[in-house]
């Protein structure tokens, strides 16, 4: 029977590219990118279930879990 996770990914577009890059903060490897956002879902995705898939349940459970960003204002 197949198990369920919900991750929160992080999406930024890169300047120099154009393409949009994701990372999935609290799981180590899970990262992709697309030409578009729906490109960038899809990969992410199939990159998630490959992390999943290399890792035993029990480090499945251990993984952290993701709170959010916080936006922190500095004067240099």
């Amino acid at each position: 029977m197949k198990s369920n996770y919900q991750f929160t990914a992080q999406i930024e577009k890169d300047k120099e590219t154009g393409l949009y890059v994701g990372t999935v903060p609290n799981l180590p490897g899970a990262h992709t990118q697309g030409e578009t956002l729906d490109e960038l879902q899809i990969n992410l995705k199939e990159v998630i279930e490959l992390c999943l898939e290399e890792l035993k349940p029990d480090e499945i459970k251990a993984l952290s879990e993701f709170v959010g960003f916080q936006q922190i204002s500095v004067a240099v």
